[in-house]
């Protein structure tokens, strides 16, 4: 009997064993992180550069001119910053931009259009500047690509040469796609306008305040609508020069959920082997919002070429000072956040690290952290300057996450981490663009549709609305 016992048991231990050897080797990944090559500390530790890639001035229809913004970022302690005018390409601050009708209306209204000095110039790029130390980076080629657009289809093109994008209105001047619809720039059409203007001039771009088109801030479904996150996903998926969205951006009245859209894309273009990266800026139009949105790039310098890589990567975090408050979505704060200009430290991660399938941060100046996975919150927890670690292996469900990231809350706003992504060594889908040939009422009305025509009588019934 007990020799009966002890073979049945061995078959039982062994088949136990041959089944976790099998169901392991079933939900087997490996977590891709962003950071995965930032040194964080020791020798040749990578410095964390706060800056800005969408900001404006008088140059298009901001209320400070190029002088006066430089400065005020340059007095925040910013370490980089684009000037991105609405179709006027970005040069360096002692240089002026090309003139772009209509702006000209800025002088009647009597707002200068200075820019800095040489002698500024060398002292703010290399930090003498009011003895601050270390210098603020310019970018150039920073241009977005609208022109008074007012279906807020905003596309934000970088390093291109400082003749193109200049006046650009939405058409494909010398496009191989000659439509008429891309003559026009209003809504969906105008963004996949731009997306494929910076791609045939070989520079990179992110879309703008996605939400500010969508309307989400009055409508926050509209950030899960499968037609927005369609459309929006086919022209990451499209286009290899478009990186992703901003997730945050100025105070996040109209963008609040901006966030909760970035997990929907993700969603849906990782099956596709595309992540989608977010970006955090100012979009400023006057000094106060300045110190309101941006990002932490980690970098081994701060220069041009580094700013590029990293925003290619991903290596780097949002941060926000301005959040309001939401009771429709567990993602974010309950309270609104607005530290602008108190002196309140912002919180940041300090690291990120992947050992197997787990993930160690570190963080300051931060109380609460969430870790977020498909577009839910997978845990909440307290964070200190003690790391935390979160162990995918005893979370239920993990096996069919697509990507994790995390978000940190403190007094001084927020801060999110990139999406780290589950590779489970599958083959990415072919991502096939639709092959679909509208009607010729359809592309009548598409055309219609994008016209600044029917946008200025949308815009009238709104406002008389």
């Amino acid at each position: 009997m007990k020799k009966a016992l002890s073979i049945l048991l061995s078959i039982a231990v062994f088949c136990g064993i041959c089944g976790g050897f099998t169901a392991s080797a079933a939900s087997d990944y490996t977590i891709v992180s962003p950071y995965e090559n930032v040194v964080w500390s020791g020798d040749g530790a990578w410095g964390a550069y706060r800056g800005n890639l969408h900001s404006h001035t008088t140059w298009s229809d901001a209320n400070e001119d190029l002088r006066t913004m430089v400065k005020e970022y340059y007095s925040l302690g910013y370490d980089f910053l684009a000037n991105t005018d609405h179709a006027v390409t970005g040069v360096e601050w002692n240089k002026e931009p090309k003139h772009v009708s209509p702006y000209w209306y800025q002088k009647i209204l009597g707002l200068e259009q200075n820019v800095l000095t040489d002698e500024e110039f060398e002292a703010i790029t290399s930090g003498t500047y009011n003895d601050r130390g270390y210098g603020m980076t310019c970018v150039t080629g920073g241009n977005e690509l609208n022109h008074l657009t007012l279906s807020k289809n905003h596309v934000n093109g970088f390093f291109n040469s400082s003749d193109i994008g200049n006046g650009y209105a939405g058409y494909m001047a010398g496009s191989s796609n000659i439509k008429p619809e891309n003559f026009v720039a209003e809504n969906e059409v105008g963004i996949d306008n731009a997306v494929r203007f910076v791609e045939e001039n070989d520079g990179i771009c992110f879309i703008n305040h996605p939400g500010d088109m969508l309307e989400s801030g009055a409508h926050p479904e509209a950030v899960t609508d499968p037609k927005n996150v369609e459309f929006l996903g086919n022209t990451i998926l499209r286009y290899d020069s478009c990186l992703g969205t901003e997730v945050l951006n100025e105070v996040n009245s109209v963008t609040r959920y901006d966030r909760i859209l970035w997990d929907s894309l993700l969603m849906y273009c990782l099956p596709y082997g595309k992540t989608v990266i977010g970006f955090s800026n100012t979009d400023a139009h006057n000094k106060i919002n300045c110190d309101s949105s941006f990002g932490v790039y980690m970098m081994e310098e701060n220069t041009q070429e580094k700013i590029k890589e990293t925003m290619q990567s991903g290596s780097f975090f949002c941060v926000s000072k301005c959040l309001p408050g939401n009771d429709i979505y567990e993602i974010g704060p309950k309270e609104d956040i607005d530290t602008r200009d108190k002196g309140i430290p912002y919180p940041v991660f300090t690291s990120v690290a992947v050992d197997g399938h787990k993930v160690t941060v570190t963080a300051k100046d931060a109380s609460e952290l969430q870790w977020i996975a498909n577009g839910k919150v997978i845990m909440k927890t307290a964070i200190g300057e003690e790391p935390v670690i979160l162990d995918l292996d005893a979370i239920e469900g993990s096996e069919d996450f697509l990507y994790i990231r995390a978000e940190i809350l403190g007094e001084g706003g927020i801060c999110l981490t990139q999406a780290l992504i589950i590779d489970d060594g599958s083959e990415p889908l072919e991502f096939k663009d639709s092959e679909h040939t509208p009607s010729l009422i359809d592309r009548f009305t598409m055309f219609i549709r994008a016209t600044k025509i029917y946008e200025i009588i949308v815009e009238i019934a709104r406002a008389i609305r």
